[in-house]
Formats: C-alpha cells, structure tokens, sequence
C-alpha cells in the first residue's frame, strides 16, 4: 500500500545507464511504489541533444539541466559523469536540501568531501553504490554492513576493460596492442580507453574504497597509478609458469609502521596472483573485490562491475533507499572520516616481485645479481635461471620488500656489465611474504 506523495526524481543525463534507469523506473513502477510506501515520478530528463535520445521519454527531455535541479524535486539522479558540470550542479541539488543519487566515481574521488559537507549542511542525502563495481552490492556493505568492524584490507579487481584484456591475452597468448584493438572492436574497450587501460578509472574507485574502508579521505590522486600497457605475452607466460594470472588490482591497506602508528596504503597496478585465489578465476568483464576484516574475515563480492542495466540496477537501489528516507523522515548514512590516517607513500609499499633479466650465459652471474639484492636488504624466495648459446633468462622472486628498495636494487642490477636487460618487473599479491 503507497500512501505518502509522489517521490519527484530529476536525472542529469541519458546515455546508455540513464536510459535504463528510465525504463526501469516505468516498468517497475507499481513495485518500486510499494518497496517505498509511495509513488516514484520521473519530472525530467537532462541532456545536452533530445535528438540524439529516441528511447528515452520524450516529453521529459530538456536541455536546460540547472532549472530542472532548481524545480520542484527531491531527489537528483547524475549519470553524466565528468566533473563539470555535475560538481556544480549536485553541489545546487545538495545545498536545495534535494538528496542525490550518482555513479559518478571521478567526481566522489576527487570532490566527495566537497559534496559531503553540502549534504551534511542541509540534511541530504548522498548515495553513490554504483559509482564503483557496477550492479555488485560493495559500497552499502562496507559502509553500512561492516561498520561495527575493522576492515584491515580490500583488494579487488574494478576495471571490467583491464580484465577482458588481461583474459584475453591469457586465454590466446595475444600481445597487449592486438588483444586491446579486438576489445574495441567487440565494444569492451571505448574508443578512447585511456582511462580504463592507464588506471584512471580504477584509482578513482580505489579512492572511494580506501575511504569508506579506514575512514579516511583518500582522494585520487593519493592512489600509487600504473595500467597495463606494459604487460607483455612474456609476462603472462611467466605467470602461467608458476601457476599465477596477472590481473590489474586495485589494493587499499590499513598498515602499521615500525613505531606503531597506523596508515593508509593505496595502489592501482598489475600484480600476479596465485591461480589458487578468489580473483584468479575472475575472467572476461567481470568484477570482484576481496574484504578483510577482522571479525568478518574473508569476504568476496562478485559480479557485473559495468553495463546500462546491472549499473541501472544499483542507481534504483540506491534511489529506492533515498526516497524510504523520504517517506519516513530519515537519513541515510554520513560521511565517516573520523580517523585520519595519513597515506603512506608508494615507495613504503611493501610487496613480492617478480623480476625477469635478460643476462650473459656465464659463470658468476647469479652472485652478482645476488650480492646486489643482498646490498639492498631485498630477500629472495625463488630463483630460475635457463640458458641459451649465447645468453640466459634469469627470473627471481623476492620476498616482501618495500617499492622504493626494490627500485634502487633494480636500477643498481639494470647497470650490471653482465645485465643485458631487465625484461620484466611485476608485483606479486596474494601470497604470504
């Protein structure tokens, strides 16, 4: 039974998520009315060119996106993206005491405090689960479900895009420049894919989760960044070698230094994992984030990360919540930033690797590759050496040691006279140190 008035939505932007949103919000709208207690009404639909949105209601299309927040609504929709103009248009929303619903993950990683601080000023609410792992119920638990625990880690992978390449060049023994075009040709790659294949998008969604994880802000650019265009066929070989996939994982860490003081790590890179890991066997465009935490231990969240309507599906989740709030006069959940925990620098990072040299098939190679990871206080686990008539491939897994020792010892081997080359250097996660 519905008895409150009419939940009077606004959605900035109808691209292929926005609309989904709108035929969900049609088709399920005798549901989602009785889920809330009243009734949803889609008022207006910005977007820059009505005729570029035939599926969309044409009736609710409107070029003027200010005025349509400055109406008569409650809730504010944004699935625009980008920062401007949704910073200022949410920031108007926000101080109107309309609540927002967003999937906007660059906009929350670098300006989230910013519209927190709005909301907080005129009791709005700010949900925003679809802004990273797509349709994959993460945001909500981490801050909501775990927030009488100690999250102590979260890692995941966040970038269906990197993943589809990574699969691919696993799966066909493909090069990253060949494997990258056929995703673009099937439509898992934008035309333009800088953002997805150079980190971007996954250190936004890793600022997001640091934060909600240790409460603290983290914003992007506090995220250590690397994409994938290095990996080679080389390094996927190696890993299927020993038994490892390479994935490029997104990694917040709540750490503790010598003196005791507790910090905040946060990392976008490529790593191996064991094969024998929850992540190894996420393949194709699909997302997965493991959570630790110290009652709770293991948890794993795994799912659609992208796509008009699993994306679709955690906006309505979130609206359906914002508009309960409505109804019953409540709020939803504040930032929590009470913690404070400084970032620790990349270069305090501390993590296995994996380094492939190209040397000089002669005696006394390894101790000298040796003696320079002993000078640097770098420990190493495991070492395979194969030779050829002229040269020799030499691989060496170390034990935990921080980026910026791992760094000095391979610029330090990279300038040996029997070093001909240092092919590869890649982290290597999931495993104990």
């Amino acid at each position: 039974m519905t008895t409150g008035k009419p939940i009077k939505v606004a959605m900035l932007g109808c691209g292929t998520v926005g609309t989904e949103v709108a035929r969900l919000l049609r088709e399920q709208r005798h549901d989602l009315a009785a889920r809330i207690g009243a009734p949803v009404e889609l008022t207006g639909i910005a977007v820059r060119r009505p005729n570029k949105h035939r599926d969309a209601p044409q009736e609710l299309l409107t070029t003027d996106s200010a005025a349509l927040v400055e109406s008569d609504v409650d809730v504010v929709v944004e699935v625009i993206g980008g920062i401007e103009p949704a910073r200022g248009l949410l920031l108007s929303a926000l101080r109107a005491g309309k609540s927002v619903v967003t999937a906007n993950k660059a906009l929350l990683a670098e300006h989230g405090p910013e519209l927190y601080a709005a909301a907080d000023a005129s009791g709005a609410d700010i949900y925003f689960e679809a802004a990273v792992a797509g349709a994959i119920p993460l945001l909500r638990p981490l801050r909501e479900s775990l927030a009488g625990d100690r999250i102590t880690r979260v890692m995941g992978i966040v970038n269906g895009t990197t993943n589809y390449i990574l699969s691919a060049m696993s799966a066909t023994g493909s090069g990253y420049g060949e494997t990258l075009e056929e995703a673009s040709r099937l439509g898992y790659a934008e035309a333009d894919p800088t953002a997805d294949v150079d980190g971007f998008d996954a250190a936004s969604k890793a600022a997001i989760l640091a934060s909600l994880a240790f409460h603290t802000r983290v914003t992007a650019s506090d995220v250590h960044r690397e994409g994938i265009a290095s990996v080679t066929a080389a390094d996927i070989a190696a890993a299927t070698v020993l038994n490892r996939t390479v994935k490029l994982l997104a990694i917040c860490e709540r750490v503790t230094g010598q003196d005791g003081a507790e910090a905040v790590s946060v990392r976008v890179h490529p790593a191996m994992i064991p094969d024998g890991h929850p992540l190894a066997s996420v393949g194709g465009a699909f997302n997965a984030v493991f959570v630790e935490a110290d009652a709770a231990g293991q948890l794993m969240f795994y799912g659609q990360g992208a796509g008009g309507a699993p994306t679709a599906s955690a906006v309505l989740g979130d609206l359906v919540a914002v508009a309960r709030n409505k109804v019953a006069g409540g709020r939803g959940p504040r930032e929590s930033a009470y913690a404070e925990l400084p970032v620790r620098p990349m270069g305090q990072a501390s993590t296995r690797y994996h380094i492939s040299l190209d040397v000089a098939d002669r005696a006394g190679v390894l101790s000298q590759v040796a003696a320079v990871f002993a000078e640097h206080e770098v420990s190493i686990a495991a070492v395979r050496q194969e030779g050829r008539p002229t040269d020799a491939s030499l691989v060496v897994i170390t034990h935990a040691a921080t980026d910026a020792a791992l760094r000095s010892t391979v610029d330090k081997i990279a300038g040996l006279p029997v070093v001909r080359e240092v092919v590869s250097v890649m982290r290597v996660e999931g495993e104990e140190s």
